[in-house]
């Protein structure tokens, strides 16, 4: 899919008098008309996904040609490459996904008009990144609030432990899914965190220039967001180390009900196993009430330890 801004560009003759060049999931012949349009070489999603430097950062005569994931998806956030390359006429940008930035700054470039600039689009599409990702980490922080209010103000569950567990399994859960969409959210911060910086410095643009004021608030944006989402990783690993703890508690309880249960076993058997050995000299053979003096015995075993580990608070 290929749009074209201002809209009186969006035709095959005027393709050449876009300022900005939306190319969505292009087809071959999208691309072929482009890149005669421009003069600019559309990058392939095989370009666009280098993790190198150099490779997302570069310049090529008077074009910048740049790289960086976003995030796409709103039930299942994940990364997509996108592309741009910038000239002091143009802006070109090529992406596979949907995402909420390119609609803002398309509606921004409809309202300009014939004031649009390929660095005034690009400025648009950044400022509403990172206004993207700003959404995304007070999303992420308010899930965590509510996952540290359910692990630290729950309710005990000492008998129900088949409800307990699947409590814990569902905080692991979540915290894991937070922690999965915050590591996209800092592969987005650094990849556009080293963008903006690179296109100020490339295009010295002047400090009194509108749109230089706007990439360095920006830049500080990002360098903002950079040390709140360090603290939300922080309290996903906060939040991880208690259920973990937790979880280990409710093990050891476990264990503990296990081991109380062997050791309050082992007099009865003892007594048991005294008691049913036949020996032709055994007194308690020959009493009436021998066999209700034997049950007695074992159940008395068994009590004793019983009444020592609830004395000593272990039960």
């Amino acid at each position: 899919m290929l749009h074209a801004y201002p809209a009186s560009a969006h035709t095959d003759d005027r393709l050449h008098e876009a300022v900005w060049i939306d190319l969505i999931s292009p087809t071959q012949a999208e691309i072929e008309a482009t890149e005669a349009a421009m003069g600019l070489k559309v990058p392939t999603r095989e370009d666009l996904n280098e993790i190198e430097q150099s490779s997302r950062l570069q310049r090529q005569g008077g074009a910048l040609h740049l790289s960086t994931p976003l995030m796409a998806g709103v039930e299942a956030p994940h990364l997509s490459p996108v592309g741009f390359v910038l000239t002091e006429k143009h802006l070109l940008t090529v992406r596979f996904d949907k995402f909420n930035a390119f609609d803002a700054a398309a509606k921004h470039a409809l309202d300009d008009g014939d004031e649009l600039t390929s660095l005034g689009v690009f400025t648009c599409v950044f400022e509403s990144i990172v206004d993207r990702v700003a959404d995304l980490l007070e999303g992420a922080a308010g899930e965590l609030d509510q996952v540290s209010r359910a692990i630290f103000h729950q309710k005990p569950r000492r008998r129900d432990s088949s409800k307990s567990e699947l409590f814990q399994r569902n905080i692991l859960s979540k915290v894991g899914r937070i922690g999965e969409r915050l590591s996209h959210v800092r592969d987005v911060l650094l990849g556009v965190g080293r963008i903006v910086p690179f296109v100020l410095e490339v295009r010295h643009a002047a400090a009194a220039d509108p749109i230089a004021a706007r990439l360095k608030a920006v830049r500080q944006d990002i360098l903002s967001l950079n040390d709140y989402e360090a603290h939300l990783a922080g309290k996903v690993q906060f939040l991880l180390d208690a259920v973990l703890g937790f979880i280990t508690i409710s093990q050891n309880d476990i264990f503990k009900v296990l081991t109380v249960a062997s050791i309050v076993g082992i007099p009865p058997t003892l007594m048991a196993g005294i008691y049913g050995m036949n020996f032709k000299v055994m007194p308690e053979l020959e009493w009436h009430l021998g066999y209700p003096f034997g049950l007695a015995v074992i159940v008395v075993s068994a009590l004793i330890p019983l009444a020592w580990f609830k004395f000593k608070g272990w039960l």
